[in-house]
């Protein structure tokens, strides 16, 4: 039996990257996932690549930084399998200016994608996991949320707020047995970080002197979302080769 055996998981950006790698993982922990992207043929290709190996899935558009979306693919997940036990917030774009060159009409975006949109899935998945007697929120933030850089402000502001929703919904939700934790990924080798090259450079202060790979952060978020971690809520995880502890 999986970790997640009977779970209805809802993965946001589940089209590529962290996010597939999440809904391959997951079902094959025993989950029936709902993938959402806002390339809707990415995620129908996540789906159909779950399927394809013997899990449940189904690939949905949604664009999360709009509420009738979050509602469609809410009510979607219960019409299909019933329910919902787990939230992975993993949707996010990026955005590498510093102050000096920030757009800030991108900078509303970012915001509303990276971290409004936690905010806004998770206050409405509530009363479904309710339903279920609890469940498991996680979300998807990055060391750049628990440290300043350089560049990025825009990202950086965005995922410090995603850590900060975690904090705060765990302590809000924990008495309705709704857990809530998020992953900080280091340098992850995704379509978003693949114009980066596997630069070295990005990990040689690393503990693990390489690029992290997506799987492992699938891995993370197996643990957070199962009952493997069933005394562990309000928590910012890094899974990035121990950059941060250096």
């Amino acid at each position: 039996m999986g970790q997640l055996e009977g779970k209805v998981a809802v993965i946001t950006g589940a089209g590529s990257g962290m996010g597939r790698a999440m809904a391959i993982r997951f079902a094959k922990e025993g989950a029936k996932v709902v993938a959402l992207d806002y390339a809707g043929d990415t995620a129908e290709a996540t789906a159909k690549l779950v399927t394809d190996a013997g899990g449940q899935a189904v690939g949905l558009r949604s664009d999360v930084s709009n509420p009738a979306d979050i509602d469609a693919a809410i009510k979607a997940a219960v019409e299909t399998f019933g329910g919902i036990d787990v939230l992975c917030n993993n949707a996010g774009i990026l955005d590498m200016a510093g102050i000096m060159d920030a757009e800030w009409e991108y900078w509303d975006k970012v915001q509303a994608i990276n971290c409004k949109a936690v905010a806004m899935f998770s206050q409405k998945v509530v009363p479904e996991m309710e339903k279920r007697g609890g469940g498991a929120i996680v979300n998807t933030a990055s060391v750049a949320g628990l440290v300043g850089q350089a560049g990025g402000l825009s990202y950086t502001v965005s995922k410090h707020g995603v850590v900060g929703i975690t904090k705060h919904i765990a302590q809000d939700l924990g008495m309705k047995g709704i857990r809530v934790n998020a992953i900080c990924p280091g340098a992850i080798v995704t379509g978003m970080t693949e114009a980066f090259g596997e630069a070295p450079e990005f990990v040689q202060g690393n503990a693990l002197p390489r690029w992290g790979k997506a799987n492992e952060i699938a891995s993370a978020a197996v643990f957070l979302a199962s009952d493997d971690s069933s005394y562990v809520t309000g928590v910012a995880m890094p899974v990035d080769g121990g950059w941060v502890c250096k």
